[in-house]
Order: C-alpha cells, then sequence, then structure tokens
C-alpha cells in the first residue's frame, strides 16, 4: 500500500513509478542524517551527497533537479502532509527527521504534477505514531572525521491521545578541511481523536544548523592530488551557511457518510539563512551585491481536499495556497564578517493552485485514471537599496499552467500489472535561480518557466515468496529548460535553453524469499540531452550533448542476511561518468563502491537493543560523490570521502 497518490491504494493499482521504504530500511545499520543513505535503491533517482552540509544533498529524479547548486528542485518535498518545498519550488531535504519516519515513498513521472511545481516527482515522509504502550529510545552512533549523533526518541498512547517526539544532534568534522558542520534537530506529531470520525495532527519540527562551512569544490588537478583540501578562497573569505527553520502544520481528516473524506491542512514557519560566499563582492563594478547573502523568511499555506467514492468512480479535488515573503539583503564579504550593504529587497512569492483527480475502474482487470491542476505563481520584488549607480529594481512576474495527466491499469492477474501514462509537467524558477541577472542589478524576472511532456509505460508484479519486479520505460520532451549560465563563488546565474530529451528505463527487484537472505537491484539508464543549440556565455553547446549532472547509468545492490537477531549488508554502487558543464569537455569519473554492515539485536525483556559497525567506501575508493554544474572557476568536483566506519547503538525501553 501507498499513499503518495493522496488515498492509500495498492502500488499494483497505480498507473505510476511509486516505491516505498520501511523503517528497518531507513535507520537499521544506517546513521539517519541524510537521505543519500536510503534513496540509491529507489530507480530513476539519484542522490549526489557533496559531504557539504552548507549546500545540503544534491537529489534529481529522471534527470530532474541535476543543476542544482544547493537543496532540492524539480522535485516536491512533503512531510506529514505538508510541503517541505517552498511554493517557487526550492526545498531542502536536510528538514527530514529520519529517526522518526515510519516511510519514504517515490513517486516519479507526471502525476507529480498533481501536486503543483515540480516536474520530476515527489518525495512523501510521513512520521510514525507513537507505539501503543509508552516507551523511549536512545540512540548513539560515532565514527570517523570526529562524527557523532545522539538523539532522543519518546511516544505512546494515552486514551484518545497519541504523541511522539524525536530530538538529535548531529556534529561532524567533516572529512575535507573547513567543513565542519552540526545539526540539531526537533520533530514532534501529536494526534487526537475528536470523535468516531474526525482526527487532528500537529506537527511540529525545527531546524539548527549553525556556521556550516562550505569547502568549495576542487579542480580535476586538485581532486586527484589531495581530495581532502580546500581552494584558499574558502579559507580567506571563512565560506558558510547558518540556516535556523521552525514550522507548525496541522491537519485535520474528518470522514463523512458513504465513507467520503474531507481534509484541512495549515501550516506556516520562518527560516533564516546567512551564507558567505568566495568574494568580496564589493564595487567595482557597481552592480555587485555583495558576498554575504541573508534571508529572513516567512511561510504558510494551507489546503482543503475531498475524497469520495461512487461506485466503480473514485475523486478527489483540492484547493491549495501558499506564500513566502523575505527580507533579501546583501553585504560585502569582508574576508568572513559582513561589511557594507549592497543590496536590500523585500521578494514574494504566492502560488494558488486547484486539482482534481479521477479513477474509474471500467471493469476487474481495466482501471482508467485522470486528473488536471491549475497553478499560478506570482512572484513580487520591493528594491530599497536605490543609487545613482544602482537604479530602483523593484518588480514582478507571473507564471500559469494547466498540467494534465491519463493513466491506464491492465491487471493481467492478481499479482501482476502493465500501466502507462502521459501528462505536462509545470516548473517555474525559483528564486534561488531569479536571485541574479548577468552584468546588472536586481531579479532576473526575465527567466521563463520550463514545460515538460511526459510518457511512460511500465510492468509490476508480485510473486508471492519469491520477488517482485517494477520496471519503467519513459519519454520527457522540455522546452524552456532551465539551466545554470555561469557559477562563480557559489552564485550562480540561470538562463533559459531550448528543448531538452530525458529517455530511460527504470528497474527495480526485490527478493521475497522465505529464510534469512534478501536482495535488491535498482538499476536506471537515462539517456538525457539538449535537443536544441543554445549559447552559455561566450559559448556554443551544440544539440546532442548531455545535460551536465546527469548520469548515464546507475546500478544499485544490496545483499542482506538476517537470523536470529544477527543482520548483516552489503551494499553496491556503480554510476556511470558524469559530465560536469554544457559543453561535455570534462567529465567526472565512473565509479563503483561498496559499504558492508554488521550488527545484532537482542530482547532483554521488555527492553531491546541493538549494535552495528558500518564502513562505507570499503575499497578505499577515490571519486567525485557530486559535482557543481557550470562552475566558472573549473572547480566542478565536490570529492566522497574514502573508506570511513561508523558505530553506533539504540537501545529501547517501555516505560
Amino acid at each position: 500500500m501507498v499513499t503518495a497518490t493522496r488515498a492509500p491504494q495498492p502500488a499494483l493499482e497505480i498507473p505510476a513509478s511509486v516505491d516505498r521504504l520501511y523503517p528497518d530500511e531507513i535507520r537499521l545499520g544506517r546513521p539517519q542524517v541524510n537521505l543519500s543513505e536510503n534513496l540509491g535503491r529507489v530507480p530513476g533517482i539519484v542522490v549526489q551527497n557533496r559531504q557539504n552540509y552548507a549546500q545540503d544533498l544534491q537529489i534529481s529524479s529522471r534527470g530532474f533537479g541535476a543543476r542544482s547548486t544547493f537543496g532540492v528542485r524539480g522535485i516536491r518535498l512533503i512531510a506529514d502532509g505538508i510541503p517541505a518545498t517552498m511554493p517557487d519550488g526550492q526545498g531542502q531535504a536536510a528538514t527530514f527527521a529520519l529517526g522518526s519516519a515510519e516511510r519514504i515513498e517515490v513517486l516519479r513521472g507526471p502525476f507529480s504534477s498533481l501536486y503543483g511545481n515540480a516536474s520530476g516527482g515527489v518525495i512523501s515522509v510521513e512520521t510514525e505514531d507513537g507505539p501503543l504502550d509508552p516507551a523511549a529510545e536512545a540512540t548513539f552512533s560515532f565514527g570517523s572525521y570526529d562524527t557523532w549523533r545522539v538523539a532522543l526518541k519518546y511516544g505512546g498512547q494515552w486514551g484518545r491521545l497519541n504523541a511522539i517526539g524525536d530530538l538529535s544532534r548531529f556534529e561532524t568534522r567533516g572529512f575535507r578541511e573547513h567543513s565542519a558542520a552540526r545539526r540539531d534537530q526537533l520533530n514532534a506529531k501529536l494526534g487526537y481523536r475528536l470523535g468516531e470520525r474526525t482526527g487532528l495532527t500537529l506537527i511540529a519540527n525545527s531546524l539548527r544548523q549553525p556556521e556550516t562551512k562550505d569547502p568549495l569544490g576542487l579542480t580535476r588537478a586538485m581532486l586527484e592530488h589531495d581530495p581532502t583540501q580546500v581552494h584558499p578562497s574558502a579559507l580567506l573569505f571563512n565560506t558558510r551557511k547558518t540556516v535556523n527553520q521552525d514550522q507548525l502544520g496541522v491537519r485535520a481528516v474528518h470522514r463523512l457518510d458513504g465513507g467520503d473524506r474531507l481534509e484541512a491542512t495549515l501550516y506556516g514557519g520562518e527560516r533564516f539563512v546567512e551564507q558567505f560566499l568566495a568574494f568580496r563582492g564589493a564595487p567595482p563594478p557597481p552592480t555587485v551585491s555583495g558576498g554575504v547573502v541573508r534571508l529572513d523568511r516567512s511561510f504558510a499555506g494551507g489546503a482543503l481536499r475531498y475524497f469520495t467514492r461512487a461506485g466503480a468512480l473514485r475523486l478527489s479535488a483540492g484547493l491549495e495556497h501558499e506564500r513566502m515573503s523575505e527580507r533579501r539583503r546583501g553585504f560585502v564579504n569582508e574576508f568572513g564578517v559582513a561589511g557594507a550593504l549592497r543590496r536590500d529587497e523585500d521578494n514574494e512569492v504566492a502560488a494558488n493552485d486547484m486539482y482534481a483527480q479521477a479513477e474509474w475502474q471500467l471493469s476487474e482487470r481495466w482501471s482508467l485514471h485522470g486528473g488536471a491542476r491549475h497553478s499560478r505563481v506570482r512572484f513580487t520584488s520591493e528594491d530599497h537599496f536605490v543609487a545613482p549607480d544602482n537604479p530602483d529594481d523593484s518588480g514582478e512576474r507571473s507564471f500559469r499552467a494547466t498540467t494534465p495527466v491519463a493513466g491506464v491499469v491492465y491487471r493481467v492477474t492478481s499479482t501482476t500489472s502493465l500501466y502507462g501514462n502521459f501528462g505536462r509537467g509545470f516548473e517555474t524558477p525559483t528564486f534561488v535561480e531569479i536571485a541574479y541577472r548577468r552584468d546588472a542589478t536586481g531579479l532576473n524576472l526575465e527567466l521563463d518557466a520550463s514545460r515538460s511532456r511526459h510518457a511512460e509505460a511500465g510492468v509490476k508484479t508480485v510473486l508471492p515468496g519469491r520477488i517482485r519486479v517494477n520496471a519503467a520505460l519513459f519519454d520527457i520532451v522540455t522546452r524552456n529548460e532551465i539551466v545554470v549560465d555561469t557559477n562563480i563563488g557559489g552564485r550562480a546565474i540561470f538562463k533559459n535553453a531550448g528543448r531538452t530529451r530525458r529517455e530511460g528505463l527504470e528497474l527495480g527487484a526485490e527478493t521475497l524469499l522465505d529464510g534469512p537472505l534478501a536482495a535488491r537491484i535498482a538499476y536506471t539508464h537515462l539517456r538525457a540531452v539538449f535537443r536544441d543549440a543554445f549559447v552559455t556565455g561566450p559559448a556554443l553547446v551544440p544539440a546532442g550533448n548531455r545535460l551536465p549532472g546527469v548520469p548515464q547509468d546507475q546500478l544499485y545492490a544490496e545483499l542482506r542476511y538476517r537470523h536470529e537477531g544477527f543482520f548483516a549488508q552489503l551494499e553496491g554502487l556503480r554510476r556511470s561518468r558524469v559530465p560536469v558543464y554544457d559543453l561535455n569537455a570534462e567529465f567526472a569519473d565512473a565509479f563503483a563502491v561498496f559499504n558492508g554492515v554488521l550488527g545484532v539485536s537482542r530482547a532483554l525483556g521488555a527492553a531491546s537493543i541493538t549494535g552495528f559497525v558500518r564502513i562505507d567506501n570499503l575499497a578505499d575508493r577515490s571519486y567525485a560523490g557530486s559535482v557543481i554544474v557550470n562552475e566558472g572557476n573549473q572547480r566542478f568536483y565536490e570529492p566522497a570521502p574514502g573508506r570511513n566506519a561508523t558505530i553506533g547503538i539504540q537501545a529501547s525501553l517501555p516505560l
């Protein structure tokens, strides 16, 4: 059963690629810090762990999101039904609390357009409920590079009230110079049954990530000479980022007569970001806007959704509103200290959406699915930094789109389905992408939204007690693709190119055998190319070049053993070479890495204890874990650590 399509359904009845990860896959033998620990096992998804906590993970789905200079874009992030993606399409995976996650669902393909401003997919994380009997759980892990994490989780059921809270601290020196990080995180969920038909859920989370060092990228020569080093500019300007975020949301569900359901969601929060870039940002020229970026953001939203069923027809519809306001200021970077003001503006983005979705069971074997979403996203900016050499750059820009999607499912047998789908996608630029213009001040409001056409066909089968297999072929054409024009010192400028094409194959398989052994593979082949030539900087990018940051092939495999409290796991990841910029004249090398886990779990009366030893990169390979697309100083590469170890222990005790 999966819920990424908003209504719980068996995966065999959904005409889309969707995978679900369970609690033991999220936490058992893992540090529980980054989504990169889990999502490699999902076909179509590439997670490039920069090992740079100032920039967050780089996650792409079928090639969407690979251009991101930091954070996640092109993919809709959702936590407990509340968007973790801002209305402009930018999100941060660091806000996900893996220590209390009950499941992670990943949806790819055109049905993700029903969630709004995203083209590549949806990643939805649901927090677990508190146990029926109140219990506490403590987790501690430590490892290489002075890395450690401690967490305390407590929850239970008290009459109509169910609650769980998860508090953690993570620290690391980092395997590279100037890469230390600390992350304090709180995630809490409180559910209350108002009656037989009505339930209320309160979700609160908080993130504190102070003074996170940014080691920047390396040139190929620096990568090969010493992957632990940093460029001198990182030390000269003390490149770093501070992030503080608090969010509170409430979700109400009321069941009506006949099985109908009404859902209402409200949420709001604040986010503060201060980032020191690798240059001063002082005039001349007069268009510079500082080497220190300071953002004070507030965000809020709400949704009203209705679900009904009439015979063979299942319907849902909803209205959603999201808003983000930010005070953006830029200061001269006086070698690690904020200096003179160079930028001051109030920005706002608001999104108003409505959608409808239907499923019609034509017969025992055939079902039709369809839906559409209408979106309106409006960006406004009010400039407060006006001077003779810096004119008033206030302005606004609106984007509208209607994105239909349709699919069909044919049940060959009770355990095998064939499906196909077709739909449209819509992706506005984010505030990060419109933040700068070439040789001018103010926002890049000329940047247009990209629009895509998706088609997919696939098969899903489950042989009980043997194997589960999902396979999909897809073809995606995008126009007005948003690409990185220049990227220097952490500041990226974006532009629209022409058309691109993504076509590929996804294959996922998992054994369901009785006994202690289990295995899983996830393979993705993706050909992502520019269909039209375009100019970037002074160079012509020819048609047929590959999209930078997108590997053509990725294979993940794992072998698991569990028996009488002992568990062991061997994981392998092989990724083909990756172009680092549009001209395709340089590539990050292909690599294959292996990780191993050994652990034991024991019951001690009513309590339980689990311990594990994990070694990543067993062969001590040197490779680039991530690339910075179109980096103007040729510092494209963010190296991954060599062989490193983690030791963890977890104890649970009923109270």
